[in-house]
């Protein structure tokens, strides 16, 4: 399935792997790209920079395909080392990196400079341009469903991945409730160029979390989440358990980022992942969760997805081609 976004990233299939916190590692990132899609290890989940470059080895030695990393830049009281992180990037070999967060404009020239691609992930119009502008190679546009941060707007994909195909001159993928085949057959059909799938890739057999995790997002349906930090203007999509609706309940109540701290502390949602105590902390989850009922391997995901879209678009054109049928007299 060739689109402008495999001849670009040079992968097969126009499938891409959420830079997901604590979950993009070398195992799941390498069996999306080996199946023929785009996976992508995260940088921040990395402890140093020297380590980001070591999983980035391991991944290497799992697959030869093109591999992405994830740099997600945002304020913070001690923030990361994001120039060294990009320098890790450039060093470790990979393809491409996908930023996020913050305008990536202070890192173009290095990065371009390195032969890097980049895709930037958006959650605006706007800011798709802006990032175009710039000089970023391809935007991956995040719906409303999306899990983690879907901007302030609220604008589902139906509307935004069109908009977004309309606007922009660049490649582009869409993001946020894509799960399966329709999913990507729909976003091709509305202008997008292939998807970018987070929460069907954290229910795979490759990826690093508890099984009890995995069970759960199998279990829950489209209307298992919570929208957190609404009165903050800072919206996260994450999983609708007792430590996301008390968030929700104190900052409704008048409370502060200070009065949930600890709550949203990224530790915890660690603590969940590892060790499957699924009350720990709070968990991001998109609502395409209700589109996931299986565990399968991060391989068996791609050519599903693929072969899917495949039949639902040569389907759709022969019903369109056929026409309505005469009912009999």
């Amino acid at each position: 399935m060739r689109t402008p976004i495999t001849d670009l990233l040079g992968i097969e299939h126009p499938v891409v792997q959420g830079g997901m916190m604590w979950v993009g590692r070398a195992e799941l990132a390498a069996a999306v790209s080996e199946a023929g899609g785009l996976g992508i290890i995260t940088a921040l989940t990395q402890p140093t920079p020297a380590d980001l470059v070591r999983e980035v080895e391991r991944a290497r030695a799992l697959t030869s395909k093109p591999l992405g990393v994830n740099l997600t830049i945002l304020p913070s009281i001690d923030p990361p080392p994001y120039a060294e992180y990009v320098r890790a990037i450039i060093d470790s070999g990979v393809e491409v990196i996908e930023t996020a967060g913050a305008n990536p404009e202070p890192f173009m020239g290095l990065l371009g400079g390195a032969g890097l691609t980049v895709l930037h992930k958006c959650t605006s119009v706007r800011h798709a341009l802006k990032a175009q502008a710039v000089g970023v190679d391809a935007v991956s546009i995040d719906g409303f469903e999306c899990a983690g941060h879907p901007g302030e707007g609220d604008v589902p994909g139906l509307v935004l991945v069109p908009a977004t195909a309309d606007a922009l001159d660049i490649p582009f993928v869409a993001s946020g409730g894509f799960a399966d085949g329709r999913g990507l057959a729909a976003a091709l059909v509305l202008g997008a160029h292939g998807v970018n799938m987070g929460t069907r890739f954290l229910c795979t057999q490759e990826s690093p979390v508890s099984d009890a995790v995995k069970a759960r997002i199998v279990e829950q349906t489209e209307r298992d989440t919570v929208l957190i930090f609404r009165p903050l203007r800072n919206t996260a999509r994450v999983a609708a358990n007792s430590v996301g609706r008390e968030v929700v309940r104190i900052l409704d109540e008048g409370g502060e980022f200070a009065d949930v701290r600890d709550l949203v502390a990224g530790a915890r949602g660690r603590r969940l992942f590892d060790e499957g105590d699924l009350e720990a902390g709070i968990w991001s989850v998109g609502m395409a969760q209700g589109l996931v009922h299986d565990v399968p391997s991060a391989g068996e995901v791609v050519r599903r997805v693929v072969a899917e879209a495949e039949a639902v678009l040569r389907d759709a054109l022969g019903s369109v081609s056929e026409g309505p049928r005469r009912a009999s007299a």
